[in-house]
Parts: C-alpha cells; structure tokens; sequence
C-alpha cells in the first residue's frame, strides 16, 4: 500500500505546543496539525516573529504542518449575525497557512442542511464561497470536516460551493459515531474533495440527532442529552472504523496526503497517540 504521512493533533498531547510539537516527533509523526483560534497560537495575535519561531520550531524537529485547524466553534457559519466576525478571523487563519506553508485548514461550518433552499443552506453557502475564493487565491483550502452530515449531502454542498478553495477533512470516526455512516463509501462520494484526514476511531452505541448532537458541542450541552450514551470515541483499531478498507479506498481514489491522529478523550492520550502511529505504520 502507498506509503501515507502520519500526522498528530498536537494539541491532542495536552501540553504546551512546544512541548507537543517534539512529542509529535518523538513518537514517530511525520507532521503535525495545530489549533489557531485562542490561546498561544491565535492567528490573530501572532506576530512575524512569532510565525517565524513557530516554523523553525517545526523545521528544527523535522517535521511539516499537515494543516491547521481554524474552527471557531459554536454553529459554524449558520447564523447570519456572527458570520461577520467569523469570516474576517477566518481570512487570518488563511494568512497564517501561507506564512507557516501549509495549504490546509480545517473547519466545521455546523450541520448542513437537507434542504438547499433553508437560510441555514444558503448562510453556509455564501460564507464558503467567499472563504474558498480568498483561501484559493492564496493558495489554500479550507476543509470542512465530515461528521454533522451524510457524506453525500456533504458533496452537494462542496459542489454547489464550486470552489478549490474549500473541500473535506474526512474523519471516518465522526461518520461512524454521529451518522453510521461507512467512511468506506465516504471516500468514494467525496473523492476529489479530500484535503486532509483525521486518523480517528469510534463507536456509536445508538441512533442519534446530528443536529442536536452538534447543538450540544456549540452550546455546552443540552438538556436530557448524554453523549456517552449515544456514542465513544476508541483508540485506533478498538472501533468500528474498517482499517483496511479504508486505506485501501484512498489509495484507491488517489489521496496521498495525511492521516492526522486526532485523540480527544482519555486519560493517556500521549499512550494512545503512540499506538496509533505503531497501527498505521503496520498498514501502510
């Protein structure tokens, strides 16, 4: 099978970014995937000279930027009155992908609606065409991760976006745990599409809501909802996530790019990390 990159969420470690970028290193990554929407890596509040220490750091410890991940939280881009806001920061986040030299930043831009005629539709739609011009004319994709919608409704979007500036960060264990949906197929119906991955394994225990699901996550939780009843988040090979057909399916389509190791639960992450790059490299 051709050879992927392995990649790590660095904030997945739990530590100071410095720290996670040598730890990401240590375990054997060859990248890494950082957060730029607060704290010490806010796209906003990093100067030249912060830009430029950040890229050494990651050059000194031999590694690249799979991508960033500029999401803003709350309900992405479905309501009208923060979308202001929410495009100007995410213009910055494109800034800094083009002076950090990576080409990808992911998103969630909240459920995307069945019907394509609903304002929630056609707010989404306009902020992603806007945001895939700007990130294209410089060179970058904004890439909206799978999970809040069937893979094909996911594809519908990204055609009616008609942009190279926005395409799929597909996380097959977001599928699985939220939609039971087969990321195997997924790869299919969004080939062409595909920027970046999320390495990530998972279980639904349930049939759930997306959109209140979802709600929860941009809300801090709803009432009556409890989202360890419904589904879990696995290390690597412990869910329902088909490996093997999986990789297959992107070689098959002809990705060649990331499989980022995203680990947002557990009490050792750094041990679930190190796992995970161990199973990926026996499949690849």
């Amino acid at each position: 099978m051709a050879r992927f990159k392995i990649g790590v969420m660095v904030d997945s470690f739990r530590l100071p970014i410095p720290e996670g970028v040598r730890k990401a290193r240590e375990v054997g990554a060859d990248g890494i995937q950082v957060y730029v929407v607060d704290g010490a890596m806010k796209a906003e509040n990093l100067d030249a000279a912060a830009r430029a220490r950040f890229r050494r750091l990651v050059d000194e410890n031999g590694l690249e930027i799979s991508a960033l991940c500029g999401d803003l939280g709350g309900h992405g881009f479905q309501v009208p009155a923060e979308n202001q806001t929410k495009v100007r920061r995410s213009k910055a986040v494109v800034d800094l992908a083009v002076d950090l030299g990576t080409t990808v930043v992911t998103t969630h831009i909240g459920v995307i609606p069945e019907d394509r005629e609903s304002p929630v539709y056609g707010n989404q739609l306009a902020v992603c065409q806007e945001l895939g011009a700007y990130a294209s004319a410089r060179g970058v994709a904004f890439a909206i991760e799978t999970g809040p919608e069937p893979a094909v409704r996911l594809e519908q979007f990204l055609v009616d976006v008609g942009s190279k500036g926005i395409g799929a960060n597909l996380d097959p264990a977001n599928l699985i745990m939220v939609l039971n949906d087969d990321p195997v197929q997924a790869v299919f119906t969004l080939a062409g599409h595909i920027v970046h991955t999320h390495a990530k394994d998972g279980v639904q225990y349930r049939p759930c809501d997306p959109v209140k699901v979802y709600a929860a996550f941009a809300e801090g939780g709803i009432e009556g909802l409890n989202i360890g009843e419904l589904f879990n988040e696995l290390p690597l090979g412990q869910g329902a996530v088909d490996w093997d057909r999986y990789l297959a399916a992107l070689q098959q389509v002809g990705y060649r790019g990331y499989l980022t190791i995203e680990r947002e639960v557990g009490a050792n992450p750094e041990a679930d990390i190190r796992t995970a790059v161990a199973f990926l490299k026996s499949r690849i």
